[in-house]
C-alpha cells in the first residue's frame, strides 16, 4: 500500500516495519520528526534523552542486548555523539543499530552547515542516504539488516529538503525477529587498548566487504543505481541532489546514483565514467563524493562549477551544465521583509529587557530565546553551541575578571539539562564569581514543544520524574539560587543586580511557561487608550509584534496580544490598559 508520507514519517515507518524495539533521541531540527513518529508505535520502547550521546549509547546498549534499536540527532548533534559512536564502530553490535542524522544545508535552523559524511570516514561507520521518502523507508529497513550483516552501527544521513517534504512510499508490515541472545564476549565489547588493537584489523577488513558490496549487491538491491540516458552528460549523485538532477536534466544525462555514501565503490564508478563524455559530481556542502573520484585519478567536474555552500536547486544545475537560465516568478510589489522574533507572550522577552537595563554582557545559547540578539532588544553577545553558554561565561570571566559583575549567561532549561549543568558544575567547583541565568519555560521551544527531563511529563506525555532545577543547582555547590517571574521586570532587574553583587556564584531561575504551550492561560489582550498614549514609544523597546505605531500612536493587535501585561509596565503615562 501507497501512503504520502513526510521524509521523517517514512523513516520512522521503515524503523517500525525493520522490527526496531528501542529508540532513544534529543529534538533536533531537521531530525525531530523521526522520533515523534516513532513514539506512536507502542510495540516500540522510545524516550527523549538529555542528549545525544545519551541516546546513542542507549542505542547501543540495547543492540548488544539483543533489540533492534535507533537514536536520531541532528548534525550538530552528531558531534556529541562522537565518543560512543568511533567505539561502537570497533566493538560491533549484536542486533542492529541505526543511528539518524540530518543534515542542515543551507542552516535553516543551525548555527553551521556540517556534512556528516566526514563523520561516517572518520569512525568508518556504513552511510546511507536516501532522496525520497519511499527510499527513506526502505533505507531504514535495510540499514538494520546491513547493521548485523557486518556487524556494525549503521548511518543514515538525511537533509532538510528529505526530511521535511512529502511523496509516496510503500508502506509495509512489521516483522519483528525478537531479541537476539547475548553473548558474553569480553574481546568484543570491552574496549582496553589490547582488545582496541584486534578489533581495528577487523573494522579495515570490514570496510573492505562494504566495498565490495557496494559494487555488486548493492546494485542489485536497488541501493546504488545506473540509469544510462544521453552519454554526453554523466551525473554522479546522492540523495536530494538526485531529484534535482532529473527535474532539471532528464534524458540528456546519464546517472549514477549513490544510496551508500560510505564506503564508496570504485569500480563501479570507474565503469560510469568511461561510459560518459562529461562528468558532473553534484552533492551539496563538501566535495565528498568528488574527492573519492580523484583520488581514483578520475576526471570529473565539482566544486570548481558547484559551490560548497548552502542548497543546490534544479535552476542551479540546469544553468551550470545546460548553460539555461529558468525563468523565475517574481512579486508585483516588494515583499517587506520578516526576521525571526520573539512570539508575542514571550517570557523571556521581560527577562532580556531587565538586562538591557542593567547593561550586561550576555553570554548566549542555543535556543528560541538567541532571537533576544536582535534588535531592540540586542542582548545576546555570543553563541556557540549547546551548554557553551555557562562555560564560555567562566571562562570570559577568569581572563577578565574584573569585569564579571558585567557578565551573565543565559540558557534554557533542556538545554541546560543537555549540557550547561557540566559548565555550572565547573563554576561552583572553581568558585567563579558568574552568574548563570536559566530560562525555564517547562518545555523544549525551539524544536517543536518537546518534553525534557525538567517537564514532568515523557515523551508519550505520561507523568515522569520532574528534574528540580533548584535543587540540582544546590547539589553542584551553588549557594546562590533566586526564582524570578519575567512578566515582573522590576523583580527580574532587582533580582539579577543583588545576583551581580554577589562575590560567589549564584543562579537566577526565570521561570514562566511557553506562551504557545495549549496548557497555559492567558489574560485578555490589551488595547491603547490613544488620549494617554504620548507617542514617547517605550512599549516599542521590547520588541513585541503585537505592538506598532499607526498614526503616530501605540497600536495593539489583539489577535496577537497575550495579556502579559510587560508592555504595560513600560508605559509611564497608563495608556495601556
Amino acid at each position: 500500500m501507497k501512503k504520502l508520507l513526510l521524509g521523517n514519517e517514512a523513516v520512522a515507518r521503515g524503523l517500525y516495519e525493520g522490527g526496531c524495539r528501542v529508540a532513544s533521541s534529543y529534538p533536533g531540527t531537521p531530525s525531530t520528526e523521526v522520533t515523534e513518529f516513532i513514539s506512536t508505535y507502542d510495540e516500540i520502547v522510545s524516550e527523549w534523552a538529555p542528549n545525544e550521546k545519551v541516546a546513542c549509547e542507549v542505542a547501543f546498549g540495547a543492540a548488544v542486548a539483543g533489540a533492534r534499536s535507533f537514536c536520531a540527532m541532528k548534525h550538530v548533534g552528531l558531534n556529541v555523539a562522537a565518543d560512543p559512536l568511533f567505539t561502537s564502530s570497533y566493538t560491533g553490535v549484536n542486533a542492529g543499530m541505526v543511528i539518524v542524522v540530518a543534515d542542515d544545508p543551507g542552516m535553516h535552523s543551525s548555527q553551521n552547515e556540517q556534512d556528516s559524511r566526514h563523520y561516517a570516514q572518520a569512525s568508518k561507520i556504513m552511510m546511507l542516504e536516501p532522496a525520497d521518502s519511499d527510499e527513506c523507508l526502505k533505507y531504514s529497513k535495510m540499514a538494520f539488516e546491513l547493521s548485523e550483516r557486518f556487524d556494525t552501527p549503521v548511518l543514515l544521513r538525511l537533509t532538510t529538503r528529505v526530511s521535511h517534504s512529502r511523496s509516496l512510499a510503500d508502506v509495509g508490515e512489521r516483522a519483528d525477529n525478537g531479541l537476539k541472545a547475548y553473548e558474553k564476549n569480553p574481546q568484543k565489547y570491552v574496549m582496553v587498548p589490547a582488545n582496541a588493537k584486534v578489533k581495528h584489523v577487523v573494522v579495515e577488513e570490514r570496510v573492505l566487504k562494504q566495498v565490495e558490496y557496494c559494487e555488486t549487491e548493492a546494485v542489485e538491491a536497488g541501493l546504488n543505481s545506473v540509469e544510462y540516458n544521453d552519454k554526453k552528460i554523466g551525473v554522479i549523485t546522492a540523495g536530494i541532489c538526485y531529484e534535482y538532477a532529473k527535474e532539471a536534466l532528464g534524458d540528456k544525462a546519464s546517472y549514477l546514483k549513490l544510496g551508500c555514501v560510505y564506503p564508496l565503490p570504485t569500480k563501479l564508478i570507474e565503469d560510469f565514467c568511461k561510459e560518459c563524455d562529461t562528468v558532473y559530481v553534484l552533492e551539496e556542502l563538501d566535495d565528498f563524493i568528488e574527492t573519492h573520484c580523484r583520488k581514483l585519478g578520475l576526471d570529473v567536474i565539482g566544486k570548481e562549477k558547484f559551490t560548497l555552500q548552502g542548497e543546490y536547486s534544479q535552476g542551479l544545475i540546469r544553468k551550470v551544465i545546460l548553460g539555461e537560465s529558468t525563468a523565475s516568478l517574481k512579486a508585483d510589489t516588494q515583499i517587506p521583509a520578516r526576521p525571526p522574533v520573539l512570539c508575542a507572550g514571550c517570557p523571556h522577552r521581560g527577562l532580556f529587557y531587565s538586562l538591557k537595563r542593567l547593561n550586561v554582557t550576555v553570554s548566549g545559547d542555543i535556543g528560541c530565546y538567541t532571537l533576544g540578539a536582535s534588535k531592540p532588544l540586542g542582548m545576546i553577545d555570543t553563541v556557540l553551541c549547546m551548554g557553551g553558554s555557562v562555560s564560555g561565561l567562566h571562562g570570559r570571566n577568569l581572563a577578565d575578571p574584573d569585569n564579571a559583575k558585567k557578565c551573565v549567561a543565559v540558557i534554557g532549561d533542556s538545554t541546560f539539562i543537555h549540557s550547561g549543568v557540566t559548565g555550572l558544575i565547573d563554576i561552583a567547583y572553581n568558585n567563579s564569581n558568574s552568574v548563570t541565568i536559566i530560562l525555564d519555560n517547562s518545555i523544549t521551544g525551539m524544536t517543536g514543544h518537546q518534553q525534557n527531563p525538567t517537564t514532568g511529563f515523557n515523551i508519550k506525555g505520561e507523568p515522569a520524574a520532574a528534574v528540580s532545577l533548584e535543587k540540582l543547582c544546590e547539589a553542584i555547590g551553588i549557594n546562590n539560587v533566586f526564582v524570578v517571574d519575567p512578566y515582573n521586570l522590576d523583580e527580574c532587574y532587582e533580582t539579577i543586580g543583588k545576583a551581580l553583587s554577589l562575590e560567589a556564584p549564584a543562579v537566577v531561575i526565570s521561570r514562566r511557561p511557553c506562551a504557545l504551550l495549549k496548557t497555559v492561560k492567558h489574560n485578555p489582550p490589551l488595547k491603547v487608550n490613544k488620549d494617554k498614549c504620548k507617542s514617547c514609544k517605550m512599549c516599542m523597546k521590547i520588541g513585541c509584534p503585537a505592538i506598532s505605531m499607526k498614526d503616530g500612536k501605540a497600536e495593539i493587535d489583539f489577535t496577537q496580544c497575550l495579556g502579559c501585561n510587560v508592555c504595560s509596565q513600560l508605559c509611564k503615562f497608563g495608556a495601556i490598559e
